[in-house]
């Protein structure tokens, strides 16, 4: 698959941390890049380099087999899709293709002197479900992940598809968002795939919300943000200028 450049929204102060948030199937990176904006107007994460990948254009086997920005071919989608038919019909290859793919962005933030306990990994609907997924079987702890409507990606193989069959973020805190009314990734999903993570011993803090559909709200961009503040805390100045 062919990745176009992400894009980022550079941190204000000396750059100590780094958040990576994935968009949805059929949108892209400037869909959400608004939020950084509005975390800059109110003076947050100052020290945090946003980034907003842009998925690749694939055939979407749900859109009728034509192309759109995904991480992954979907086969099934809506209301009358069961959890167990959703995990037995999930596009292996293209997963792990957009997960070597979020490896490397980590990476690149690696390479720039940010230590992986300062990175926070994310995203929504699609988005979400990669990032999870990445955060779940990276060779590396990493500061935070969040999915926002989302879901569990290859459950069943996800010791088999982490390096050496560990599971280094399993004490990383999770926080997973999900409305009671979503008609594209049913709230069930989310619940299942809270439970499987937590009898995995992955330290998981799964939200509610009450009549909202496949999209975000306020309280819950409110509680986002709180736990990317709790995951990457301002650094005090004298270890930021020892950078």
């Amino acid at each position: 698959m062919s990745f176009r450049a992400p894009l980022v929204v550079p941190a204000l102060k000396k750059h100590t941390a780094t958040v990576i948030m994935a968009h949805g199937l059929g949108d892209s990176g400037a869909g959400w890049v608004g939020l950084a904006q509005n975390w800059r107007r109110r003076n947050k994460f100052d020290e945090v380099s946003f980034i907003f990948p842009n998925a690749p254009v694939i055939p979407i086997t749900v859109n009728m087999g034509m192309s759109m920005p995904g991480w992954y071919d979907i086969t099934h989608l809506g209301q009358d899709l069961g959890y167990e038919s959703a995990q037995a019909n999930q596009d292996e290859p293209g997963i792990l293709s957009s997960r070597d793919y979020f490896n490397s962005l980590i990476k690149e933030e690696i390479d720039k002197g940010i230590d992986p306990s300062r990175i926070v990994l994310g995203g929504f609907s699609q988005g979400g479900a990669i990032a999870v997924f990445t955060g779940i079987t990276n060779s590396l702890k990493l500061g935070g992940v969040f999915g926002l409507s989302c879901y569990l990606l290859l459950a069943d193989k996800l010791k088999a598809l982490s390096p050496k069959g560990e599971l280094p973020n399993q004490k990383t805190p999770f926080f997973l968002a999900h409305g009671t009314d979503d008609d594209v990734v049913q709230f069930h999903f989310g619940e299942k795939s809270s439970e499987r993570l937590k009898s995995l011993g992955f330290d998981v803090d799964f939200h509610s919300y009450p009549g909202l559909t496949h999209s975000a709200e306020p309280k819950e961009i409110e509680d986002l943000e709180n736990f990317i503040a709790k995951c990457l805390p301002p650094k005090p100045e004298a270890e930021t200028a020892g950078l």
